[in-house]
């Protein structure tokens, strides 16, 4: 509780013009957006720019921030944006996307088992998961690893809800077909 108090003291000293509590808040955020940005680019250099260029635009326009999401929320969107703009297939691939409103329940292994060596599975994935298109990546990021809930990569990816949880459960499908479909890891899921 009191983090969020103190990242509230912050953005208003910042939105006053304080650039240390500005700062205060980019080592809050940095690592966050930066990682979003990895995922949305798969370059380490391009991450870098993009994150430190969300900052300079969201330093330069602080005034604006309403507290109508969370600062975090607000700052993803700046990146996504930002990302959009490098590479417009990334927003062609996120319109693209059919907005279904059901809610998908993927059945997902439980056991894993039969498998010997786990690096080798770890390694796998990771490949699995690079090879997946940019969109999926992202959105399996925010929600898997960033533990982002439907409603904030609605607001950051500026896609309706439905849409949000069709391309997580088209991800996932994509990933099950894929460890499926290989010989040995369909004998690491029992």
């Amino acid at each position: 509780m009191s983090e969020t108090i103190n990242e509230s003291l912050l953005i208003k000293k910042a939105i006053a013009g304080d650039p240390t509590s500005f700062s205060e808040l980019v080592n809050l955020h940095q690592l966050f957006l930066y990682n979003l940005a990895l995922r949305a680019v798969s370059n380490q250099q391009e991450a870098q720019d993009i994150s430190q260029e969300t900052f300079i635009r969201a330093w330069r326009s602080i005034k604006n921030f309403r507290s109508e999401s969370s600062f975090r929320t607000w700052l993803s969107r700046i990146l996504m944006n930002l990302c959009y703009d490098r590479y417009p297939r990334l927003q062609r691939d996120y319109q693209s996307l059919s907005i279904e409103e059901e809610e998908f329940d993927l059945p997902v292994p439980n056991r894993m088992d039969q498998y010997v060596d786990q690096e080798e599975l770890y390694r796998f994935v990771h490949e699995q998961l690079q090879s997946l298109p940019e969109v999926y990546r992202l959105v399996l990021s925010m929600r898997f690893q960033q533990e982002l809930s439907y409603q904030e990569i609605a607001e950051i990816m500026d896609m309706p809800i439905g849409t949000v949880k069709t391309t997580i459960y088209r991800a996932k499908a994509q990933l099950k077909e894929r460890f499926l479909s290989h010989q040995e890891v369909s004998l690491w899921i029992a």
